[in-house]
């Protein structure tokens, strides 16, 4: 089978590509081995059949989106869940194949799977790059098994290196390694160990998320019922010292934060996520996928049963106004480090909560542009809630 990157630079050549709209591909796949005690995604576990039927599925509602061909070349791809390296290689190749059918590829498309240690093969990574998948974003949380045994995880650390191994003997060059801080039980010391155990690997890009528990989740029900260890969360000190600890000791190791979770090496940023936080257009397919197009934003329906009869409906459509896209704009721009470019609308309609929260410290103004400080991102969910509006626009 030709791989993506193959008809990429064949149809890139003839130049029709170059003048598309970008857009970045989602695709869902809401299957996994267990589900994890913290997890609020759509995810479950499922048969090999069912898999089967979903990438069947799948395909088709891609085929049926042929027209986005017409106007958009694809910029990204994203595999997430879930877990999607429980797909087998060949089923990731397929998918890949149909996109390619229908839709033009850059010269240079990032396409990123999400995977699971353990659910990695030597096999599988062959598919993956024979197929023009040249990133992949490995769910760690922690190094400390203790921790993973307490998430729900299904490996250990040293199974967690042995798929980073083949990656990288498999000639996989972008890496991005998860990680989850402020754990039940964990100290600052024990973060620390995790960032250095990860960082002397030296993969291209570090996520790094506090744990949140959310309603609906294991965790949820054993926190509030007070079961052993879950009333020993890191208090909130410990969590924002945590989150200064992981600036500093990345930044000692050669990562550059371009976003409030987010590490990379000079040249790898996620353009996958960049282009969410930029409001590039971008096409969700499976269960529950989101999309961006020409200023609609649509959410697939959750029913999986339908879905593997090819029925696919959107939960929600929703036209956004000038408003909702200037309010995204604030919210989803100031989480880059760089922030947003301050245009004269922005100085006409936040003139002054610009210049109240420059007071307090929270935000600044630099090279055109407007940017959280420190202390702003300490307190981010205030200060970008501060950018939504009482009226249209």
């Amino acid at each position: 089978m030709r791989t993506a990157e193959q008809n990429t630079s064949e149809k890139m050549a003839a130049g029709p590509a170059a003048r598309k709209q970008r857009l970045g591909v989602y695709l869902h796949i809401p299957f996994c081995v267990r589900k994890c005690a913290y997890c609020d995604f759509l995810s479950a576990p499922a048969s090999r059949e069912t898999r089967e039927q979903y990438v069947e599925a799948l395909k088709e509602e891609i085929r049926r989106a042929g027209e986005l061909g017409e106007r958009y070349r694809i910029e990204t791809v994203f595999f997430g869940g879930g877990t999607p390296s429980l797909l087998e290689g060949r089923q990731t190749a397929e998918i890949l194949e149909t996109l390619s059918q229908v839709m033009l590829f850059a010269g240079d498309t990032e396409i990123t799977v999400e995977c699971n240690p353990g659910t990695l093969t030597e096999e599988k990574l062959g598919a993956y790059r024979a197929a023009g998948v040249n990133r992949l974003s490995i769910g760690l949380q922690s190094a400390d098994n203790r921790e993973l045994l307490l998430l729900g995880r299904i490996h250990t650390f040293e199974e967690f290196l042995e798929n980073y191994e083949l990656a990288r003997k498999k000639g996989f060059r972008n890496l991005n390694v998860d990680l989850m801080s402020a754990l039940p039980g964990q100290t600052r010391e024990g973060w620390l160990r995790t960032l250095e155990k990860v960082t002397d690997l030296e993969p291209e890009h570090i996520s790094a998320y506090s744990l949140i528990i959310e309603e609906g989740t294991p965790f949820y029900d054993r926190y509030r019922e007070g079961a052993p260890g879950f009333r020993e969360l890191p208090d909130e000190d410990t969590d924002r010292r945590m989150y200064e600890d992981t600036k500093r000791y990345l930044g000692e190791r050669g990562y550059e934060r371009y976003e409030i979770s987010n590490y990379a090496k000079p040249g790898y940023a996620c353009r996958h996520n960049l282009s969410y936080w930029e409001r590039v257009d971008y096409k969700g397919f499976g269960t529950g996928a989101a999309s961006l197009l020409e200023g609609v934003r649509y959410k697939n329906s959750t029913d999986l049963a339908a879905y593997l009869k090819k029925e696919f409906t959107y939960e929600s459509v929703f036209p956004l106004s000038r408003k909702d896209e200037l309010e995204e704009t604030m919210f989803l721009g100031l989480r880059k480090m760089e922030g947003v470019v301050l245009t004269e609308l922005m100085r006409n309609i936040y003139g002054d909560t610009l210049d109240r929260l420059t007071r307090e410290g929270v935000l600044a103004c630099g090279g055109g542009r407007i940017f959280l400080t420190d202390r702003g991102i300490d307190v981010s969910n205030y200060v970008l809630s501060e950018f939504l509006l009482d009226e249209e626009i």
